[in-house]
Order: structure tokens, then sequence, then C-alpha cells
């Protein structure tokens, strides 16, 4: 395409000197005839210094049909070329098969002999034969090349009609004929007009770089087809000194330091793609199947040094040919109708699919962490293209929610999803928050000890997404709580037995959980966006609690309870929250006479259901009575301060002394005749009620009336919360809680060092009977030691192993409340 551009700018220029070149120009070129019509019998030439004047007809004419003309008839001729190379070919292997040579056309037009040798023949002449027939040509006959080349450019009616075939293989010797000619033409357009070849080097050096093609053709699926021409791979290997790269050749240190030095010094494009297709190689290296790259990595240290020069140079390079401009509103804009973005954008392509498909496939967290960080000055350059934003979305996304990844690894992932959300348009924004939401609700499916504090982090980490947009944020929000809505209502209309497991599972409990936080974190003033969206949670959360209000699921009821405490403290709305922890006390679980156990404390914190060995005992109805202390605690502080604090507690106060004078009843069969559970909650009593007092108190001497709302609101600002009755009692409770639960760590860290030793046990004992068995030692010795090390392996399992025996026991027990 260039080479035409040049000797469109050629024929102009002699066009001007020689009014007999318009003539030859036309000949040559029928597509030029229409610029020297529309030109009005004006000269457009180069200037002679640094300017060029071109009338509005011209300008107009290459914008609108020059290039799309050429184009057109330069794929024509590929087209053309190809299939008498095809040709060629065939009759090159019918010779080599022994099959008869097909018979050549004959001239196109017949001699004036034949008509007339054809016109004085009579017919019985013309039957009894004795002359030959001149043949008529054929359509698709075999022309030579050059025949064929010239015709193509004297007349473009031929092609208009011709079918274009789908082959994409363009033959190696067109292109290099093209180049070469190209080249001539370059040279002697330098011997015969040297004032307009330096013009074209000063103003229009794209037009003379006869490789620039080679920048083109690389797509995110395929490698690039392009070949270098014989005379372009010399020249190149004259100024390096080395030897052209063969395919699949091996890298070595050596070349990945020098395309390092021209990357860093020269910002080459050329070494980019070259590092690019190195990279995509690199990337896939761990592939069963040979796809055939250009290049091969072996060397593991070779492969190191290739990462991390394709991570962080080739955004360098993007940035040094186009930058990115940004605004102080965090917009960012990338030249798209430039030509550097033209080229750049397959590059761009491979490069950002070789980054997917390592995320998929890498384990190491410092390589993971280099490629997420190193992504991030690529986002920019991507927002034009959906497909990859959104598959870079699914990518990292998967990364951030992999529970087997470190804490660093998962924030730099989120990082990355951060930045595609300040960046993008509302599009993008709703895509990436619906990916991190899937991704949360399938990275929560199983909740342990070991996976909780990963689903905190992703729980807190996402909802601070859903401020950087109010609008977007509110769509995505109202449609997954409808989602959950819609969840409920099929588990209460359907009387199935398996109907409510729909919403009895830790991913539903945790959805309610990180929509809590969403708008705990972002509802705090009285005019948020997703302000509308807490009734709705609320009572969704309030129905789920409530599906099955057994003691079974009393664990999940507390999880739920939680999260609208966290809502209520944050958003300042008032959530009744007494009435469902009252209706646990209500239950026959806590009102009747518990069965003594031996069981270790159920950590509700990693617990949605109470397992069958639990319920009626001692051990159960403890935990549940510190759960709803706590639970009943944390609800009262929110209003400690509140001047209806007095009304506000009066019934739970009632409902609570009227419990335990139900269950510290001494008639028989009444009571549950446990002081612990009944002396923790008469606790609650005491502290609601002081406090109530203490609010009174300072009530009376207001001066204020009741509707005055500011001086309602005012009341006791100044004062802290902890500084109140109830107030100082919670931070006693959250203090002894936070020292169990560092206690309950350390034990946890402890039985996990304990399971590794006995693993590395194990394997050292795997290892010993292997060698024992290939060196036949003595048998007597080997039994000995080998009945040291079971023994020593039985201690670790009885010191291991308490869990087991516990639920035996357990299992024992149902057993006989069964009976």
């Amino acid at each position: 395409m260039l080479h035409w551009q040049v000797k469109r700018w050629t024929w102009t220029r002699r066009c001007h000197d020689d009014p007999a070149g318009k003539t030859s120009a036309n000949q040559k070129f029928p597509g030029l005839e229409l610029f020297f019509e529309s030109s009005s019998q004006t000269a457009v030439h180069p200037p002679t210094h640094t300017t060029m004047a071109q009338t509005k007809a011209t300008k107009k004419f290459e914008k609108r049909h020059l290039k799309d003309t050429l184009e057109k008839r330069n794929g024509f001729k590929k087209i053309k070329q190809r299939q008498q190379v095809k040709a060629k070919k065939k009759a090159r292997r019918a010779e080599e098969h022994g099959e008869p040579e097909p018979r050549k056309a004959a001239p196109n037009s017949v001699s004036k002999e034949a008509k007339e040798k054809l016109q004085s023949m009579s017919v019985d002449e013309f039957f009894q034969g004795g002359f030959e027939v001149p043949e008529l040509p054929k359509n698709g006959s075999k022309r030579k090349r050059s025949q064929q080349v010239e015709e193509d450019e004297e007349s473009d009616a031929s092609f208009e009609q011709e079918p274009v075939p789908q082959d994409d293989d363009v033959d190696d010797m067109s292109e290099e004929d093209d180049l070469e000619d190209h080249e001539q033409q370059l040279q002697a357009l330098a011997q015969n007009d040297p004032e307009f070849h330096k013009y074209l080097q000063d103003n229009e050096p794209e037009l003379l770089d006869v490789n620039l093609d080679e920048l083109e053709g690389l797509n995110d699926d395929e490698e690039p087809k392009r070949k270098k021409s014989r005379k372009s791979k010399d020249m190149d290997a004259d100024e390096s000194g080395e030897e052209p790269e063969a395919k699949n050749n091996e890298l070595t240190k050596a070349t990945i330091r020098k395309w390092a030095s021209a990357l860093t010094t020269q910002h080459s494009l050329r070494t980019a793609r070259e590092v690019i297709l190195a990279f995509r190689a690199a990337a896939h290296v761990s592939d069963d199947d040979e796809q055939g790259f250009k290049y091969s990595v072996s060397d593991p240290q070779v492969y190191h040094e290739l990462l991390t020069l394709a991570l962080k140079q080739i955004p360098a390079v993007f940035e040094h040919h186009l930058p990115v401009q940004e605004n102080k509103h965090g917009k960012v804009h990338v030249a798209t109708e430039s030509k550097k973005f033209k080229t750049i954008t397959p590059l761009l392509r491979s490069h950002v699919g070789s980054i997917l498909h390592l995320l998929d496939h890498l384990s190491d967290p410092a390589t993971l962490r280099l490629t997420l960080s190193c992504t991030l000055p690529l986002l920019p350059y991507l927002l034009s293209f959906k497909k990859l934003v959104r598959d870079m979305t699914k990518g990292v996304t998967n990364v951030w929610s992999l529970t087997s990844n470190t804490e660093a690894t998962r924030i730099a992932a989120f990082l990355l999803l951060r930045r595609l959300m300040v960046i993008g348009d509302p599009g993008i924004r709703e895509n990436v928050l619906k990916a991190i939401y899937q991704a949360l609700v399938k990275g929560s499916r199983n909740t342990t000890i070991h996976t909780l504090a990963g689903v905190n982090l992703m729980k807190n980490s996402a909802s601070e997404l859903w401020g950087l947009d109010g609008s977007v944020g509110y769509t995505t929000a109202f449609t997954f709580i409808r989602q959950l809505a819609i969840h409920l209502r099929n588990s209460i209309q359907n009387n199935a037995k398996e109907s409510y497991k729909a919403v009895y599972n830790w991913q539903y409990v945790h959805s309610l959980d990180f929509w809590s936080r969403v708008l705990s974190a972002h509802c705090t003033a009285s005019d948020a966006p997703l302000r509308p969206l807490i009734y709705p949670l609320v009572q969704v959360t309030l129905g789920a609690m409530r599906l099955i209000p057994t003691a079974t699921y009393f664990p999940l009821r507390f999880q739920l309870i939680r999260s609208l405490l966290r809502l209520s403290r944050a958003t300042g709305t008032y959530i009744p929250l007494a009435a469902p922890i009252y209706e646990v006390l209500t239950s026959g679980e806590m009102r009747k006479v518990p069965k003594p156990a031996t069981l270790k404390p159920l950590d509700f914190s990693t617990a949605i259901r109470a397992p069958k060995a639990y319920l009626h005992t001692r051990t159960y109805q403890d935990g549940t009575g510190e759960q709803v202390q706590e639970l009943l605690a944390e609800f009262l502080v929110l209003w400690s301060k509140n001047i209806a604090f007095p009304e506000l507690s009066l019934p739970v106060t009632v409902m609570l002394k009227r419990w335990l004078k139900d269950v510290n009843s001494r008639e028989f069969g009444k009571g549950n005749k446990n002081p612990r559970v009944n002396g923790m909650v008469s606790l609650v009593v005491q502290k609601a009620e002081a406090n109530a007092k203490w609010v009174e108190e300072r009530r009376a001497k207001v001066e204020f009336a009741p509707n005055d709302r500011k001086g309602v609101e005012a009341f006791l600002r100044e004062v802290e919360w902890e500084k109140t009755p109830i107030g100082a009692f919670v931070v006693g409770l959250r203090r002894t809680k936070e020292e169990k639960e560092k206690v309950l760590e350390q034990a946890r860290r402890d039985e996990e060092k304990k399971g590794q030793d006995e693993r590395n046990a194990k394997e050292k004992e795997k290892v010993s009977n292997g060698r024992i068995e290939e060196s036949d030692v003595d048998s007597e010795e080997d039994e000995d030691e080998e009945a040291e090390e079971m023994s020593e392996a039985e201690d670790l399992d009885d010191d291991f192993t308490n869990d087991e025996d516990e639920e035996v026991e357990g299992e024992d027990l149902l057993i006989d409340g069964d009976e």
C-alpha cells in the first residue's frame, strides 16, 4: 500500500513537469483519471522547500476514493498472482507424476489469415479437415505473470466480476517481488528526482520504510504469517553481526539482553514484537499441545528474565509511542484514531492474551503479583476492546477469589479491578461489579476457620467498589438483593423437604452479610444513592433468619443478626432486633434442663448449623447463652445515648425478667437448671436498667421540648458511648472475646503444626521403608525401627485426633437421646 502512495506522488510530480506524463499516468493507473479531472487542470506537486499546495478536490479524492481504489486494485492483483502460482504448482505436480501436460491456451485473438481461410472454405472441405482450427481463449487460461500484471494495470473491468477466494495464505514470492519492486522504485526515484526524495525523507518517512508492514498481522488468535524478505533479513544480519533466527529457536540470555537494550534505549516496536512473540511462547510453555511458536524457552533463568522484560518494558514502550492522558477527575484518554494506535493494537491484543493465559496457570505468589502490577499500565489501552476487558476482568477476579492465593496477591488483583472501575465507562463498571459479586459467591461456598479470613477480605474489599459510581452501584445492588428475595420467596412457597437449602447455606449468608457491609460503608449520609436499599435488605434478612426457627440453625440466626447490627450502627437506622434474639431464649433448647457433655465449645463464627451431637447439651446451651448476652448488649448499646432509651429498653427488660422467672422456677419439670446462662441474661437486664436510669437523670435537666428535633439529636452528643453503663459493659465483653479468640487462634496454629509434623513423619517413614526394601538389611532391625516409628505416630495421633473421639462420643449421646 505504501509503495502505491509513492507512485502517486511521483506521477503527480511528473505531470506537472510534462503534460504527457498525465496521459501515461492515466494509462498505467486508471484510478488516477478522477484525480486529474477533479483537480480542474491544476497541477499538484510537492513544494520546493517545506509546503505543498493541494486543491480541495484533490484532498477530497484522496480522502474518499484513492486509498480504497488502490487497495482494491492491489488486492485483486495479489489474487491473480496467487492463482497463477497455484496453477504452476499444479502443472509441476502433474509433470512429476507423469501426467500429460495441460494444453496451453492460444493467443487472445485469431489471426487474419485464419479468418480468411475459414471464409473461403467450403462445407466439404470443412468436414474433410486438413487444417488446424485456431482455439479461442478460455476463461481462466494460464498466462504469463508479466502479461497478467500489465493487463491488470490496464483494465479493472475483469476484477469487478471476479470472485474473491477465502484463502488467506499469500505466496511468499509475490510479497518478496513487491518489496524488491518497491526498493527499485525508491532507488530510481532517488536518482531521477533527488529533491522530491529528500522531501519524502523529511516529511513522509513512513512512505520510504520498506519493512513497516512487519508490525501488522499479529492477531490474538494466531502467530503472524508475514515473513521478512530475503534482502531485509540479510540487512538485519549484517547490522547485528548475527545469523537470522530460525523458527522454534531456543532463547538465550544474550538475546534477552539485546532485546532489553533495544527496548530501554530505543523503544523499538520491532523488538517489542519479538519480545511479545517470545513471551507468548513462554506463557504456553506448560501446555501439552504443540502450537508451533517462533521461540522456545527451556532454561528457567531465561524464562524468568523474559517474563520480567515483557511485563515491565512492553507497557513502557506503549507509553512512549502513545502516551496516556489523564485529567484531574481520573478520566484517561488514548488517541485511538492515530496511526500509532493501529500499529500497536495487534501487539496489545497478543500481549494481553498471553497475560490472561499466564494468570490461569501461575502458582508462584511473587510472579502473580508482578504480572498483576505490570498489567495496570495497559488498562487505558484496553478500554476500546470490550471483549478483552471482559476476559481481563474474569481472569483477575478468579485470582482475587481463589482462597489458595496469598493475601498480597489478592490485594494486587483487587487494585487492578479498582483501577478498571475508575477509568472505565458505566458499561465496564457494571460488568466488573457483576463479575466481582459472582466470584465472591463462588469463593464463599466452603467456609472454615482456615478460609474465613479470605472471605472477609473479599467482602471488605469488594464493598468499596460499590461506592465509586452511585448509579451503577444502585442498579447492580438492587438486582442482586432482589435475587436473594426471590430465593427466599421460592423457599417459603415451596413445600418440598429440601427447599430451605436454597437459603440456608454459606453462599446466601455471605451474600446478605456482604450487602450489609456495602450499605454500611456507603449509606452514612442521608442522601446516599444506596440508602433506599436498606429497607429491602433488612426485610430479606429477617425473613431468612425466621424461615426455620429451630435450635439447629441458631448459628445462622446469630450470623444474620450481626450483619444487621453492623448496618444499624453505621447508618443510624433502627432495626427491631430484640424480638429475634428473645425468640432464642423462648425456645425449648434454652428452657429445658440440658444433658451433660464433654464436647468442645462450638465456634459460632464458622458455623451456620449446629451438629445433632450438640443439641440439648449443656455445651450448646452455654454457647448460645453467651451469644444472646453479647448480641443483646450490642443492640442496646447502639441507643445508649438516645433520649428515648428508657422507653426503648423497657419492653426488653420486661420480657427478660419474665423469662428469668420461668427458668429459675423450683417447681418440678420447670426451669433449665443452668445458673450460668441465667446469670448472663440477668447481668444484661441490670446494665439495661442502670443505663435507663442514667439517661433519665440527664433527660430531666433538658430545657427543649420533645418536638425540637435538633435538640433531641444533640442530646448527650459530647458523651462517649464507652462511658455509659451499658457501654462499659460492652467494652468488657469485647475485650474478653478478643482474648478468647487469640487463645483459639494459637490453639489452631499449634494444631496445624502438629498435623504438619505428623505428615512429615509419615513421609520420612515412607522414604525409610523404600530404602530398606532396596538395601536388603536385616529384617529384625527393620521391624524394630518400624515399631518405634509407628509408636511415635500413634502418640501423635492420640494428641491430634481429639475431634474424632468427641464426634464418637457425640454420636453415642445422639443414640441415647433417640432411645
